[in-house]
């Protein structure tokens, strides 16, 4: 069986299976609705996002670094961030930048990559099957320079669709989106996917263990890239309601991903409005 194959079941089996455990769509939808808003609500350190967002008026800022090492034995160094505005009772505003040193097309870059703005609404709260369902529209501009290295010379314009659910003291997100490409290379593909499975629990205290698989099938045309899947795991630190970080590894196991070493925080900072 492909790994492809493999991982598209994992992730159905969460989605549908798991949903059928007593009590975890009560709890999941529980949790959206009384949470403290000055609790932090992680995003990292998973490409997967949840269907959670910040309370309205309140500002919480997620920072990591990642070092990628490729096969070609060529080292990159990005510094994420991503800064989350609630904006209503289930509406939540991203803002994304990473700093870079080195990327895959030129080592010697060096600078900021190309902007990114989203929102985040919340459909749905403790529905059958999903759960707690949210969608998440963002457009990634040509902010940075495509000849450095630093940008893709793309505009972007993506749909994530977020499905939540708590199972016992574990949380579990699913992820399917897609992204459309403007501009740039004329030998660049126009469509990109992707999918993600990842899960958080407690392991003692205030120390937990996070755990993904994801991918992204390969694109066509003569600027087509070949699929990725890949494993993230990882120990997390939550010593206060309103910051938790963490670090851990990601390995490949199909196509050119990197692999990685990643550290962070997430910082709820408080309510400014």
């Amino acid at each position: 069986m492909s790994c492809t194959r493999t991982a598209w079941r994992l992730a159905f089996f969460l989605l549908t299976g798991l949903a059928s455990v007593p009590g975890s769509a009560q709890q999941a939808g529980t949790e959206s609705s009384t949470k403290d808003p000055h609790e932090v609500q992680p995003e990292r350190p998973t490409v997967a996002t949840h269907a959670g967002t910040v309370a309205a008026g309140w500002v919480e800022v997620e920072i990591g670094a990642e070092h990628d090492h490729y096969r070609n034995h060529q080292t990159a160094l990005s510094f994420p961030a991503n800064f989350k505005f609630g904006v209503g009772s289930r509406a939540q505003l991203n803002l994304l930048a990473s700093g870079l040193i080195g990327t895959q097309s030129n080592s010697s870059a060096r600078g900021v990559g190309d902007v990114t703005l989203g929102v985040k609404y919340r459909l749905l709260e403790n529905v059958p099957i999903l759960t707690d369902f949210a969608i998440l529209p963002s457009v990634k501009f040509a902010s940075a320079s495509s000849s450095s290295g630093l940008g893709s010379g793309t505009t972007d314009v993506g749909l994530l669709l977020i499905s939540s659910r708590s199972i016992g003291t574990a949380d579990v997100d699913i992820n399917v989106g897609a992204t459309r490409h403007y501009g740039g290379d004329s030998a660049a593909p126009s469509l990109s996917t992707l999918w993600t499975a990842s899960a958080g629990l407690p392991v003692r205290g205030a120390i937990g263990l996070a755990a993904e698989l994801y991918g992204y099938p390969g694109t066509s045309g003569p600027g087509g890239s070949k699929e990725i899947v890949a494993i993230l795991a990882g120990p997390t630190f939550q010593p206060l309601k309103w910051l938790a970080m963490d670090a851990g590894v990601i390995e490949p196991v199909k196509g050119p991903q990197p692999r990685a070493f990643y550290a962070g925080l997430v910082w709820n900072v408080g309510k400014f409005w």
